[in-house]
């Protein structure tokens, strides 16, 4: 795999809670119409996963959904907590 190398300015990178040296980087690539997904593990790239921009919505949208699941269930949990 390859060695880490510096996150381009437009990305970001997200620490995994399991840590381990684990991370998802998100980087944009104008230049080829493409978001690259990337995952790190102890600053060696494991897989990238090339999502074309014009996809990009669909991978927000479903990513919006399942907060809004997770979010509602996390609020329900806590007002039974509360109430009880």
């Amino acid at each position: 795999m390859h060695s880490a190398s510096p996150l381009p300015s437009t990305g970001e990178a997200f620490l995994d809670a399991r840590g381990d040296g684990r991370a998802l980087r998100v980087t944009w690539h104008a230049e080829s119409g493409l978001v690259v997904l990337s995952l790190w593990r102890d600053g060696s790239c494991a897989g990238t996963f090339r999502l074309p921009v014009e996809e990009v919505p669909d991978l927000v949208e479903v990513l919006r959904g399942g907060f809004r699941q997770a979010y509602g269930h996390a609020r329900s949990a806590l007002l039974d907590h509360d109430s009880a």
